[in-house]
């Protein structure tokens, strides 16, 4: 895996994102989370593309049941730390639950988060029309847009649960327009989230922009895994469309049993 500017060796940036659409090789965008200093200036000494600061720090880092309890000042602590680890990586921060409830609300959190963290974009759930607004605004004024459409887990409670999406005609021509409605907003890239597969491969073909894929197949443009389950740094199994590289929770349990003995 290379970086795609690897003569610079430097951070890529959306135009070069973008571009990948046409000018892949045989390889897609890898996307990693990642919460904190160490990890990030970790990350910043490999060929990582993109790493995304997610609320799943609610689950992974917090102990939250959900990432509904993260708020704004939670996601500007956390990114303005990988991104002091990490100052060579396009970074992205998720926009948390509440956070964009209305135009003026999601104006001012998004010039927050993106000011005081230092990233090079943000993250939002769904494609409602205010959603499409509050994007096509914030690229107006310069802030870079992520789009994330099928499982938003923000919305698990109204979604009823976690589950795949698209499995029948309504809700694979839903997610569709809600793709195409989130190009058109001027999103630079679309995570799909527990999208199947076949859908998420027509959603990849039909937009100019790169999709990135967690539990929707191989199709997708680029792959974003939680580190935690990719490491296996938790107690509990993954979700089964990770398949952990390692299990470091058990490495570091018995280490450190080796140690207190």
């Amino acid at each position: 895996m290379t970086y795609l500017n690897p003569k610079t060796n430097s951070k890529l940036n959306t135009r070069q994102i973008r571009a990948f659409k046409k000018s892949k090789a045989n390889r897609t965008l890898q996307m990693l989370t990642c919460y904190d200093f160490q990890t990030a200036s970790l990350l910043n000494e490999t060929a990582l593309d993109l790493i995304l600061i997610g609320d799943s720090l609610g689950n992974v880092i917090l102990g939250y049941d959900t990432t509904i309890e993260v708020s704004i000042d939670t996601m500007v602590l956390f990114s303005k730390a990988v991104k002091k680890g990490a100052p060579n990586k396009f970074v992205i921060a998720d926009l948390p639950f509440g956070s964009y409830a209305s135009m003026e609300l999601g104006l001012a959190n998004s010039i927050k988060l993106f000011q005081q963290s230092g990233v090079e974009a943000l993250k939002l759930e769904g494609a409602f029309p205010f959603e499409l607004e509050l994007i096509t605004r914030l690229t107006q004024i310069g802030i870079p847009v992520m789009g994330h459409i099928g499982l938003t887990p923000q919305s698990v409670h109204e979604q009823g649960g976690y589950f795949t999406h698209g499995k029948n005609a309504d809700e694979q021509e839903k997610l569709m327009n809600e793709a195409l409605g989130l190009q058109a907003a001027g999103c630079f890239s679309i995570v799909l989230e527990c999208v199947e597969e076949s859908l998420a491969n027509k959603i990849t073909e039909k937009l100019s922009i790169p999709t990135i894929g967690i539990g929707a197949g191989s199709g997708t443009d680029g792959q974003v895994l939680v580190i935690n389950d990719l490491l296996h740094l938790g107690k509990n199994d993954p979700p089964k469309f990770c398949t952990s590289i390692a299990n470091l929770y058990e490495t570091k349990k018995q280490l450190l049993n080796e140690y207190l003995k």
